[in-house]
């Protein structure tokens, strides 16, 4: 710049051509990142921002690394093999994420606030087996775009029980729980494999029923039934935000008709295949049944079902 202001000519410029690079010259974008040791985990320098899958496993994690949660185009993150006891909301914030691996960890618990994240547009395959997992939120359902499910060898004692609204799920693994019994919303599933191996289902009581009905009903079971089965919009600017729980937490009669607070409940049998093309056996008999929860609204409901049941029984 000094010489060409002091007119100097260009033939005698000291300068070097310009030559393009080749293609093989130009480092690319890093999109994926493996770390499988502690050793090899990066401390002193950032993850590469263009990231798009990061597995760092066997790294002795006891929490997840804020770092990773600024990997905007993350799309796949495997974490497993560690020990993290914890997930922050922020995971919520990986608005392209897809692919979430925490297998053997030692969560205990599953973050509400992911459930109401950009996850549930986004999440598609999530393994949380070989944790401490006793149970899923019920907001856990709002995760509707999931399509592989795995929660293998965990202490789970109920699955959701809104679990029938995950419309997308064709991939499910639960084997080796201490599931009594399926939460009535699973026959709505439609699977292609399902795996509950493992689990000590109890015998099926239809005959033997749990009664919650009060007669006459309460104004607010009558106005919560109509709210619900005539589809009366309602959101938290209406209703005390306990009450749109309490109504989000509604249980469907055989009837189709729902229920709150007053109800019967049983156990019957469900053949698995009903909901699933291929079935892992329930347990080394060769079973591929379980006990699943039934809910009628009033006593005409379990009456009209009683004599469905002793007549197939006949």
């Amino acid at each position: 710049v000094k010489l060409a202001h002091q007119g100097s000519k260009e033939e005698t410029l000291p300068l070097s051509k310009l030559v393009s690079p080749k293609a093989s010259e130009v480092e690319k974008p890093k999109t994926k990142m493996t770390i499988t040791s502690k050793k090899d985990y990066p401390l002193t320098r950032n993850f590469p921002y263009s990231l798009e899958h990061l597995q760092a496993s066997y790294c002795k994690l006891a929490r997840i690394d804020m770092r990773m949660l600024c990997l905007r185009n993350l799309r796949k993150l495997d974490l497993s093999h560690n020990s993290i006891k914890q997930l922050p909301a922020s995971i919520g914030d990986l608005v392209c994420l897809q692919e979430l691996n925490l297998q053997d960890n030692q969560l205990e618990s599953f973050n509400v606030a992911l459930c109401n994240s950009t996850l549930k547009k986004s999440l598609q395959a999530l393994d949380l087996s070989q944790n401490k997992i006793k149970a899923l939120p019920a907001q856990f359902c709002c995760l509707q775009k999931l399509v592989h499910l795995k929660l293998d060898d965990n202490n789970l004692i109920r699955l959701p029980f809104k679990i029938g609204q995950l419309s997308h799920l064709r991939f499910l693994s639960v084997a080796r729980n201490k599931l009594p019994f399926l939460p009535s919303e699973f026959a709505k599933l439609s699977l292609e494999s399902l795996d509950l191996f493992g689990n000590p289902f109890e015998q099926p009581k239809p005959l033997v029923p749990d009664i919650h009905l009060k007669i006459p009903l309460t104004l607010l079971e009558y106005s919560a039934r109509a709210t619900i089965n005539y589809r009366i919009s309602y959101d938290c600017r209406i209703l005390p935000y306990h009450l749109c729980d309490d109504l989000e937490m509604s249980k469907t009669c055989q009837c189709g008709r729902a229920c709150l607070t007053c109800f019967i409940q049983t156990t019957v049998t469900m053949n698995l295949h009903s909901v699933a093309h291929t079935v892992v056996l329930v347990d080394n008999m060769g079973g591929t049944e379980a006990s699943i929860l039934c809910y009628f609204c009033s006593l005409t409901c379990y009456s009209q079902f009683l004599d469905r049941h002793l007549q197939k029984m006949l």
